[in-house]
């Protein structure tokens, strides 16, 4: 087996997962709402994605009130973003070391 291919993260496979961290790759944080919209997934569906991505320590949730109303925003972990990174760079060598010449 490729070398890279260990790198492959299961907890990133899902199109929802794939999603989420790639949006907090690139913004400090965001609530639940703007995940929802910018994702197209349901409560329930994008609730569960996060509850597994919390629990692989892959982001932390902060909980607080917007005037009252409760707001929930997440945070992609330091061990989140490198699990991250190391995902992508694993699938970008799966790509560029099986391409046709």
């Amino acid at each position: 087996m490729k070398e890279y291919l260990k790198d492959i993260n299961k907890d990133f496979e899902s199109r929802a997962r794939l999603g989420i961290m790639s949006v907090l790759m690139v913004e400090e944080s965001v609530d639940f709402n703007f995940l929802k919209e910018t994702l197209q997934l349901t409560d329930g569906n994008l609730a569960s994605h996060l509850r597994a991505l919390e629990e692989a320590a892959y982001l932390r949730v902060e909980k607080q009130f917007v005037g009252r109303k409760p707001n929930t925003r997440y945070h992609a972990t330091l061990a989140g973003k490198e699990a991250f990174k190391n995902h992508l760079d694993a699938l970008e060598r799966l790509i560029l070391d099986n391409r046709n010449p």
